[in-house]
C-alpha cells in the first residue's frame, strides 16, 4: 500500500518572495515522503514579486482549515517573505499559524514574514534570525526578543524555522533537516548540487 503524503502548506499572496522558498519547494516535491500545497486567502490567483501568477490549491477558511489540519496529515507551514507583512496585510493567516504551532507543525518564515511571528510574540521567547536586528526593532515595536536573535543566516528551533530574506538555500537546509528528507537519494543529489557542497547520505 502506497504511503499517503503528507502537506506542506506554502501561504501565498500579492507580491510573495517567489525565490526565498523556490528551493525549498522543489526539494520537498522531489521527495517520497511529502508534497507542496500552497494556501491562500482565497483561490483568486496572485502574483509573486517575481512577476509569476499563481493560483492557490486552497483557501483558508478557519472553521474548516482548523479542524482538518493536523500533525498526521501535515508535516510544515511555510511564509514566504513580501513587503505584506511589514503593511500588515496578512493578518487573516495568524489563527491558522498559532493553530500548527499548538500541534505541534513546525512554521518556516523567511524575511518579512519574520515580522509577522514579531508581531504575534512568538520570537520574544525562542532563538530566531531575520534580516536584521534592527529590522525587527523598527518594524515591530513590541519586539522584545533580542536575547535570542542570533546574527545567522537561518536558525531552527521547535517548531519554528526563521532566515534572513539573504539566505534561501541555508532555508531550505533547515527545512529538509526538519523534513529529515536529506537522506533520501533524490533529495539528496539535488540540494548537494545547488548547495555546491557534498552531502552526505
Amino acid at each position: 500500500m502506497k504511503m499517503q503524503k503528507k502537506n506542506c502548506y506554502i501561504f501565498l499572496f500579492d507580491g510573495f518572495s517567489d525565490w526565498e522558498v523556490s528551493y525549498a519547494t522543489v526539494g520537498i516535491q522531489k521527495s517520497e515522503q511529502f508534497r507542496v500545497k500552497t494556501i491562500g486567502f482565497t483561490m483568486e490567483p496572485v502574483r509573486s514579486m517575481g512577476g509569476l501568477t499563481v493560483t492557490p490549491d486552497t483557501d483558508f477558511i478557519s472553521a474548516v482549515d482548523l479542524v482538518d489540519i493536523d500533525s498526521a496529515n501535515t508535516a510544515l507551514l511555510i511564509l514566504p517573505g513580501g513587503t505584506a507583512w511589514e503593511e500588515r496585510l496578512n493578518e487573516g493567516i495568524s489563527p491558522l499559524v498559532a493553530h500548527c504551532m499548538l500541534m505541534g507543525i513546525p512554521v518556516a518564515a523567511i524575511c518579512g514574514a519574520t515580522v509577522f511571528l514579531a508581531d504575534l510574540g512568538i520570537l520574544n521567547r525562542t532563538p530566531h534570525t531575520s534580516n536584521d536586528l534592527l529590522y525587527l526593532q523598527t518594524l515591530c515595536p513590541t519586539y522584545s526578543g533580542r536575547a535570542f536573535y542570533r546574527a545567522e543566516p537561518a536558525v531552527a528551533t521547535e517548531p519554528l524555522i526563521t532566515a534572513s530574506g539573504s539566505a534561501p538555500i541555508e532555508f531550505a537546509r533547515e527545512i529538509f533537516n526538519r523534513l529529515d528528507i536529506l537522506k533520501e537519494d533524490a533529495v539528496a543529489y539535488w540540494f548537494g548540487y545547488m548547495d555546491k557542497q557534498p552531502v552526505l547520505v
